[in-house]
């Protein structure tokens, strides 16, 4: 071999072969971090709600952490432990004893049974379903047309977004003390200035113990016309940065096309402003459904007094799916769990039928 040839294939210009790496493998390690977050903190609770949801007579057991099969293997454990051994013995050295028995966790469809059976479930599914589908239109809707008004201004396009986007960065309780204040059962509350302007009587919008001659009590109608101005409006800010954003990428000349053609406003925001704004339409229609039926918070911070009051003398009246896991999250956590599934179900089912819809009405 000459010396020439043992310069090339040592010297510093010599290029060496990469390690081809296939396409799965670099998208795997490019997700990897995500990937962790995503299995910690949403598939893991997911499939440890769904054990846990088709156990009957589940409980927590100490030192097992918050796995639910090592959870049901201990108390299964216990219960075995309590006939074989701890039963005879307190029998002969303590008869009549009070000591509890350790129940018997069950795998059963009876958790899921027992929510689809429970009237407040059916009235919560109810509930949410009636906000879902009057919220979420209009706050679509709503945004849409602001999106395209804030569009189509220059002076002061800055701070008029930031106004509309001021909701999506306050906390949801100071929105509620907002809203509480706005629809105060007072004659001098402001919805109830407005209402008298225009010649009709002072309500309780949102209280129900409020009592006073000429006011209109509490009805499910009130409180729900408040409900849905709070979330409505809560909702716009996000929804008018995904539109402000998908506006942007439009090309111009599109519309200035359409208006050498003669085309009025309205036909332009029907034939080309609606079509191309389509994705982000999807994508808030989605959204915007999983969130609604999701609603907890938005109602808490309205009603005020405690985590379980939803309105009306019972506590009931506006109650959502969300709260009706809560109610039974600390009494009853295998039904919350079997209501959470059942929940998870609606929404990915929900979800199904918009995807499979836009497919003919979405243009990328």
């Amino acid at each position: 071999m000459s010396s020439g040839q043992t310069y090339l294939e040592k010297g510093p210009m010599q290029v060496r072969k990469s390690v081809q790496m296939p396409i799965w493998l670099k998208a795997l390690i490019a997700l990897f971090p995500a990937l962790i977050f995503l299995t910690l903190f949403t598939i893991y609770p997911i499939i440890n709600t769904t054990i846990i949801g088709f156990i009957e007579n589940f409980a927590w057991q100490s030192g097992m952490g918050s796995f639910s099969l090592a959870n049901y293997f201990r108390q299964l454990d216990m219960h075995v432990a309590w006939d074989s051994y701890w039963k005879p013995y307190f029998d002969v050295i303590e008869p009549g004893n009070t000591f509890q028995r350790p129940l018997m966790p069950i795998i059963t469809f009876n958790n899921f049974i027992s929510v689809l059976k429970d009237p407040d479930f059916i009235g919560a599914l109810w509930n949410t379903t009636m906000l879902t589908l009057i919220s979420v239109p209009l706050t679509i809707l709503i945004s849409l047309l602001l999106a395209v008004s804030l569009n189509s201004i220059k002076p002061l396009r800055a701070t008029y977004q930031t106004i509309f986007f001021l909701p999506y960065v306050t906390n949801a309780i100071a929105l509620g003390m907002v809203f509480n204040t706005l629809f105060s059962p007072q004659t001098g509350g402001i919805m109830n200035q407005l209402v008298m302007a225009f010649g009709g009587s002072p309500r309780s919008w949102i209280h129900s113990g409020f009592d006073r001659e000429g006011t209109i009590k509490l009805t499910k109608f009130s409180l729900g016309f408040a409900i849905t101005v709070q979330t409505v409006w809560t909702g716009l800010a996000f929804k008018i940065l995904v539109f402000m954003s998908g506006l942007a990428s439009i090309d111009r000349q599109y519309y200035d096309a359409a208006r050498i053609d003669g085309a009025s406003r309205s036909t332009i925001f029907k034939r080309i402003t609606v079509p191309l704004l389509s994705p982000q339409i999807l994508y808030i229609t989605i959204t915007s459904f999983i969130g609604a039926f999701k609603a907890y918070q938005s109602i808490i911070a309205i009603v005020g007094v405690d985590h379980t009051n939803f309105g009306g003398t019972d506590g009931r009246m506006w109650l959502t799916v969300v709260g009706y896991i809560y109610r039974f999250r600390d009494t009853k956590l295998p039904v919350a769990a079997a209501g959470s599934v059942i929940l998870l179900i609606i929404i990915l089912l929900i979800t199904l039928v918009q995807m499979q819809v836009s497919k003919k009405r979405v243009h990328y």
